[in-house]
């Protein structure tokens, strides 16, 4: 009888997280918003927020447990099937160079966005690293996975996703422009090839660099994808030194007992990894893998909906302008630094 209490309690709150999905998926298959780099993840997160401003206060005392649940327990288990969408052949394909820039990409826009986010603009630590993590490795996935890391608030959340829509869509337009003319004006001596590993190191979402790539060649376009997915397959042990940084500096603020209380594992980061390296096996056959990739898609959207849903706009507009001004600078970094890193380490390793 309590479990059917408990069914009953959630399934509100996820046939709405679910309906919001549905309807995100759907938009996501129209060519005018799939050619913008808009995913489904993108446009739930877009569509929750509006019924959240809206008529969802009034549902929200039957649907708020659904949606809870949808917001972690969903969230983790999305992020643990993304490791479908890739293999460890990947990184092979791209080689030694392509693993190395992606890696100076992260560290490098990470530290940058917590020294400027803290010391420059004064923001807080979670909405800086949170910032930081969308811009250095996978934009909304990549914040959502450190969102349980850190324990951060909805709101804070949804200022990183919105940084990384607005930075990233620019990217789409802004890449085949550059590539052309650089074309013109031989500014850098980049490959195709060479200039689709910059792409997918710099840019924000796995959904815009496709599309940033579609729009300069196929040979951009494959390189641009592999050093993308090698970026994502970083989000698992940038997540576990984060944790461990984080209960770290909880044993030098509050004790040594009190730290290790409240030591967290994201054992969500190492199933990730785990389910990567099932996935490098081959093992499944190749008719599965599209429909896990679908239901990881669901599961995200599922999970970004319910974020919308939980965040007001009150908030977003206490946060300001500093948070978007960050995310400018990081993004100029991204395109500027990005070249520089990428032909250098072409340059000496390439």
């Amino acid at each position: 009888m309590q479990k059917h209490g408990g069914y009953s309690r959630l399934s509100p709150g996820l046939v709405l997280t679910g309906a919001i999905t549905g309807l995100a998926v759907w938009l996501s298959n129209f060519p005018s918003l799939s050619h913008l780099g808009l995913s489904a993840l993108t446009l739930a997160i877009v569509i929750g927020m509006v019924v959240g401003n809206t008529v969802y206060p009034a549902a929200k005392p039957w649907c708020d447990s659904g949606v809870t649940l949808a917001k972690q327990r969903l969230l983790r288990l999305g992020i643990i099937l993304y490791g479908m969408r890739l293999t460890f052949a990947q990184i092979a394909d791209v080689g030694a160079t392509g693993i190395l820039i992606d890696a100076m990409m992260l560290c490098s826009t990470f530290a940058l966005a917590c020294w400027l986010g803290q010391r420059v603009f004064k923001l807080d630590r979670d909405t800086s690293m949170l910032i930081g993590a969308g811009s250095s490795i996978c934009g909304a996935a990549a914040v959502m996975a450190t969102e349980p890391v850190l324990d951060a608030r909805a709101e804070k959340v949804t200022v990183a996703v919105a940084t990384v829509v607005i930075f990233g869509t620019a990217a789409i337009f802004l890449y085949p422009w550059l590539w052309h003319l650089n074309e013109q004006f031989h500014w850098l001596s980049f490959t195709a090839s060479q200039f689709g590993i910059y792409t997918g190191s710099t840019v924000h979402e796995v959904a815009q660099v496709v599309a940033a790539g579609q729009g300069v060649s196929p040979d951009a376009e494959n390189a641009a994808v592999i050093a993308k997915m090698i970026r994502v397959m970083m989000l698992a042990p940038f997540l576990l030194l984060l944790s461990g940084w984080k209960s770290r500096r909880e044993v030098q603020q509050g004790g040594q007992n009190a730290g290790m209380r409240n030591i967290t594992i994201p054992w969500f980061a190492l199933l990730f990894i785990l389910v990567a390296a099932f996935n490098s096996l081959d093992i499944l056959p190749h008719s599965w893998i599209p429909p896990l990739i679908t239901l990881d898609t669901v599961l995200l959207a599922m999970a970004m909906a319910a974020l919308g849903l939980t965040t007001h706009m009150s908030a977003l507009r206490q946060a300001g302008l500093k948070p978007m001004l960050l995310a400018a600078i990081l993004f100029i970094w991204l395109i500027v630094g990005g070249a520089g890193i990428n032909q250098l380490v072409q340059h000496l390793f390439g």
